[in-house]
Parts: structure tokens; sequence; C-alpha cells
């Protein structure tokens, strides 16, 4: 255990279970933000509600090897650990969670938790092993951390539903809360990946939000109907000769059931996923 200010940085994972323990002994509330570090401005909003509604704060920062799967970016994806404990020491954070993976997963690790309802679709099917990641992770967070709240953000829409599902499912004693999601100046929704963009890639990769708007702007004059919604949000990615569409989906935010024929203004999400050139984003809006 590391001492940074006034914030503590703990790798190991029995010290952050004791802890924890001990908050709740003397009757403190936890808050946790699990991220894959590499903090910006959208973890920003996530560690400002956890501030909010809980006496202590936990951010976890753990890329999590499970939910890659072959060819994707492990080894790429962006590590600033130095960088991740400036920004939890800026922002009040009261424990930086930072575990080895062989401390996540030793050896002979061979355990795995499934969700088979919500996670079958979306991005469940070009990526059929991240949600059982996700779910194996944040079972081990849970019983780790024991927070009494988890901050999520509502740009990961299928994830978050999928680890409300689990918590649910699985009676962790554990409320939710979903933070809208934070874009740049031009849109993009905040997001590690972003980094990897050159100028014109993040040209086009901006697009993504834009035509989702355009979605809604059909919505907001009276179409309701979910192929023509659709079609329209496809057209405006096309026009963009890096964007590839994986999916454009309207779908209930709680459930992620497909609609199929009619939106419900304020209760519909229209998603989409993406590869710009070799990067793959997601994005969503709520109409």
């Amino acid at each position: 255990m590391q001492e940074s200010g006034c914030m503590q940085i703990i790798e190991d994972p029995k010290a952050i279970q004791e802890k924890a323990a001990d908050l709740r002994k003397n009757g403190k509330t936890i808050a946790l933000v699990s991220t894959s570090g590499a903090l910006n401005a959208g973890h920003r909003a996530l560690v400002e509600k956890a501030r909010q509604s809980a006496d202590v704060m936990v951010v976890c920062t753990f890329v999590n090897p499970r939910e890659f799967g072959p060819n994707e970016d492990y080894q790429r994806y962006p590590r600033n650990a130095s960088g991740d404990a400036e920004f939890c020491e800026t922002h009040q954070v009261d424990i930086l969670f930072r575990p080895a993976v062989e401390d996540i997963y030793p050896d002979n690790f061979s355990i795995s938790v499934s969700e088979d309802q919500l996670s079958t679709s979306l991005c469940g099917v070009s990526r059929p092993h991240y949600f059982r990641g996700v779910c194996t992770l944040h079972a081990i967070l849970f019983v780790l951390v024991q927070p009494h709240l988890l901050v999520m953000g509502r740009r990961d829409a299928q994830k978050g539903a999928v680890i409300k599902n689990l918590i649910r499912e699985m009676h962790f004693p554990i409320e939710t809360a979903t933070v809208d999601t934070v874009r740049e100046q031009d849109g993009l929704a905040c997001n590690a990946r972003n980094a990897y963009f050159n100028e014109f890639q993040r040209r086009d990769a901006a697009t993504l939000y834009k035509a989702l708007l355009e979605g809604k702007k059909l919505v907001d004059t009276g179409t309701t109907n979910v192929d023509r919604i659709l079609a329209e949000v496809t057209h405006h990615i096309s026009l963009c000769r890096r964007l590839r569409v994986i999916y454009v989906a309207a779908v209930n935010p709680e459930t992620m059931e497909p609609l199929r024929s009619q939106i419900s203004p304020g209760k519909t999400l229209v998603m989409t996923a993406v590869w710009c050139d070799e990067v793959r984003l997601i994005d969503n809006i709520l109409i």
C-alpha cells in the first residue's frame, strides 16, 4: 500500500478487501468506479458522481485481458499509470486500486462468470468473449472492494445493462448510477482509444455521433418507424470511407431487446458500433 498525498494506492487484492471491510465496519459507504485506466474527462464525470454519492471513492484501473479476444489490442491498449495516479490525486479519489494481472488471475485461474441474456446481441455477436471477461472481473471486484454503489458511463450501455443484471441475479447488495456520455469538442465520445487516431481518422470518427443526431432529428420531427431511423443513421455513417458499420440498432435501454417497428420516444436507445480503419468504436443516443 502506498500513500500519495491523502490518497492511498493499493495493488494487493487482499489489502483492498481488508480496507473495504474496515471501512464498512466503521459505517462508511463505498463507491466504485471501475475503469481500464488511461483516465480522461469521461472518467472525471464518473468520479464526480461517486464523490457526491458515498463517503469513500475507489477507482480501479485494470486493463482486463479477459475482455480482449485474439488479434485485439490488449498489448497496445493505452496505459498511463503515473497519469492515472495524478488524475486520481487531482480529483480527490480516496483509493486507487491498480492490481497486477497475476493478482486478479493467478496461474491456473479456472473460474468464469457469464451472462447469457443481455450479452448475446450487439457487441456480444462480434466480441463473444467480451462480456464473460466483464462479468468475471466485476464479480471479483465486488467481492474485493465491497462497494455500496457502482458508477458507470452511458457510452458503454450494453456493458452497463449486463453488469446490472449480474448484480441483480447474483444478489450483490450494490446500487448503480449511470452518468451521461462525456464528449470532446467535436462530439466524439471520450475514450482511451481516441489516442489511436490521426487527424483524418479523428474527423471521420466524430461523424459517428453526428449520424446518431440525424436519427434523433427524425424522431424530433415525428418519425417513429424504426427501419427509417436506422437507415438514416446508417446512411450518414456510410458517407465516411473510413467507417465500416458493425451494427446499428434501436433497443430498450434496460433489456437490450431490439425494437422492431416503432420507436418509443424517451425509452429507446439507438446504438452503433463501427470500425474506423482498424479501431473499433461504439456510441449511442437516447431518443
